[in-house]
C-alpha cells in the first residue's frame, strides 16, 4: 500500500511538472508571436554581450602581441584579425575645401563646418503645430515639404517622404517619381534617429545601408545581410531590383528580401565607416506587431519572386494631402492590390 501511495505521489509530481513546463513553453511561444520585437531584442542583447566579450578578449590579446612584437608599434591603425574597419565598403566623402565659396552652380559639399559629429538625440514628442511654427520661418520650404539649397547645387534630388514598410515604400516611390525627377531615394524608418550628422545621405554606385549600428542592438550589426532601418538606392538601382516585395504582411522579412534582390542584381552594399552609422530607436515601435510566420518560405523563393512581386504588380488608389511641410499619401492596402503569379 505504501509503495502504491509513493507511486501515486511521484506520478502527481510528474504531472504537475509537465503542466508547469508546458504552460511555460506555451507562454514563451505566445510571447514571441505577439511581441516579436521584444523577443528578438532580448535574444540579440544576450548574443551581443557574448560577441562583445569575445571581441574584447581578442582585442586585448592582439594588443599584448603588438606590444611584445618588436616589429610593430601601437599607432592606433592596427586591428585584430576579423575586426578591421575595411570590412565596411566605404564610399569616398568630399570634405569642404579651404576658402570654399558657395555658388549656385557648384555642387554642395558633403561636409560642412558646423557639422559636429555626435549628436544629442532628443526623443521627446513634438506636436505638428510646433513643427509648423519652427520650420515655416525663413527656410523656403515649398508646399508638400520640398526644399533645396539656393547657395549651391544639390548633388542628389532625394525623395524624403515619410513612408512605411515594404508595400508602402513602393507606393511612396511611385508617387515621388510622379512628383519630380529624383535620382536618389532614402528609405527611412520613422523611429530611427541619427546620432551623427556626418553620415552623408546620398547615393553611389552601390546601394547604401546607413543604419549600420543601432542602439537596440548594442551598436553591433546583427548579421551581415541586415539591410533594415535606413537604406538608400539610386532610382536606377531601385527599378532594376523591382523595388521592395509586396508579399510581406506583418512584422519581419522584407528587409532580408530586399538584401536578396540587391545581391541577385549584382550589387554590393556599402556602409558608413566606424561610428558614423549610429542610430537611436524610439522604443515600443514594433512591440505590438504580429510576426509574419510565412516570411521564411517567401525568403526561400526570393529569386523566383523578384521580378513578379514589386513595383510591376502594384495597384493602388492614393489619397494625397499636400501640407506646407510634407506630403501625406494615404492608401488602403490589401493583398489583392499586388497579385502574384505562380512561381
Amino acid at each position: 500500500m505504501s509503495v502504491l501511495r509513493r507511486m501515486i505521489r511521484v506520478s502527481n509530481r510528474s504531472l504537475l511538472a509537465f503542466i508547469f513546463f508546458f504552460s511555460l513553453s506555451s507562454s514563451c511561444l505566445y510571447f514571441i508571436y505577439v511581441a516579436p520585437g521584444i523577443a528578438n531584442t532580448y535574444l540579440f542583447m544576450v548574443q551581443a554581450r557574448g560577441i562583445m566579450l569575445r571581441e574584447n578578449v581578442k582585442t586585448i590579446g592582439h594588443m599584448i602581441r603588438l606590444y611584445t612584437n618588436k616589429n610593430t608599434t601601437l599607432n592606433g591603425t592596427d586591428y585584430p584579425e576579423g575586426n578591421n574597419s575595411s570590412d565596411y565598403l566605404v564610399q569616398t566623402t568630399t570634405y569642404l575645401p579651404e576658402n570654399f565659396t558657395y555658388s549656385p552652380y557648384l555642387p554642395c559639399p558633403e561636409k560642412l563646418p558646423y557639422m559636429r559629429g555626435f549628436l544629442n538625440v532628443n526623443v521627446s514628442e513634438v506636436s505638428f503645430d510646433e513643427i509648423h511654427q519652427l520650420f515655416s520661418k525663413d527656410l523656403d520650404i515649398e508646399p508638400g515639404g520640398h526644399w533645396r539649397p539656393k547657395d549651391c547645387k544639390p548633388r542628389w534630388k532625394t525623395g524624403t517622404q515619410p513612408f512605411n514598410r515594404a508595400m508602402l515604400f513602393n507606393v511612396g516611390f511611385q508617387e515621388a517619381m510622379k512628383d519630380s525627377v529624383w535620382d536618389c531615394v532614402i528609405f527611412h524608418d520613422v523611429d530611427h534617429l541619427p546620432e551623427n550628422d556626418r553620415n552623408y545621405y546620398g547615393c553611389g554606385e552601390m546601394p547604401r545601408h546607413f543604419a549600420a549600428k543601432l542602439d537596440k542592438y548594442m551598436y553591433i550589426l546583427p548579421y551581415k545581410e541586415f539591410f533594415g532601418g535606413v537604406s538608400g538606392l539610386t532610382v536606377e538601382q531601385f527599378r532594376k531590383i523591382n523595388g521592395f516585395p509586396n508579399a510581406f504582411w506583418g512584422w519581419g522579412g522584407e528587409d532580408d528580401d530586399l538584401w536578396n534582390r540587391v545581391h541577385y542584381a549584382g550589387y554590393n552594399v556599402t556602409r558608413p565607416e566606424g561610428d558614423l552609422g549610429k542610430y537611436k530607436s524610439i522604443p515600443h515601435h514594433h512591440r505590438g506587431e504580429v510576426q509574419f510566420l510565412g516570411r521564411y518560405k517567401l525568403l526561400r523563393y526570393s529569386k523566383e519572386r523578384q521580378y513578379i512581386d514589386g513595383l510591376n504588380n502594384l495597384i493602388y488608389m492614393p489619397k494625397i494631402l499636400v501640407d506646407r511641410l510634407y506630403t501625406n499619401i494615404s492608401v488602403n492596402l490589401m493583398p489583392e492590390l499586388a497579385p502574384i503569379e505562380d512561381y
